[in-house]
């Protein structure tokens, strides 16, 4: 079993107005991010086109376009942690990206464990029968689906296993 932890250096104020909207996900890679995107609801993640990296203020951009047109509230970034659950060269990376989309956007950011995605990705898309090429086309957008669906549903129980608090 995979545990997940949340990083928001920034957590809401606890009577804070959380805002409804979507969810984005992003799977982030050197030369592409995997993007997925929730329903209204917050139920479900469905993937977005992979966006294929060019630089960092057209990405951003892009981000950006993505989230007014998806009405996103919220933005989830792949961590990649190591298996021991420590930082690497990569995480601090994703963490300074996450650190400009949170500036850029003006919306909460969160990283979101994403170890075994990846590998989660390659054996669906492997049991689905796709092709080695069709494979590798959609795994970032698989991963990032993956990645979003796992924090869904981590919320999903959350809000179920969780009393509710009397307000003062």
């Amino acid at each position: 079993m995979v545990y997940h932890r949340i990083v928001d250096p920034f957590p809401p104020h606890p009577h804070a107005i959380v805002q409804s909207g979507r969810i984005l996900a992003i799977d982030y890679g050197s030369v592409r991010m995997g993007l997925a995107v929730s329903d209204p609801l917050g139920l479900t993640a469905q993937g977005l086109p992979t966006l294929e990296r060019t630089n960092k203020q057209a990405d951003l951009g892009r981000i950006s376009q993505l989230a007014a047109d998806y009405s996103v509230a919220e933005v989830i970034v792949g961590h990649p942690i190591s298996a021991k659950g420590e930082d690497t060269e990569m995480s601090r990376r994703v963490a300074r990206f996450a650190d400009e989309l949170r500036a850029g956007l003006g919306l909460r950011v969160l990283l979101w464990d994403e170890r075994l995605t990846s590998l989660e990705a390659d054996r669906a898309l492997k049991e689905s029968g796709a092709s080695r090429g069709a494979r590798r086309r959609a795994r970032d957008r698989m991963a990032a689906q993956i990645l979003l669906q796992s924090y869904l549903d981590r919320r999903a129980y959350e809000r179920e296993h969780t009393p509710a608090r009397a307000e003062p």
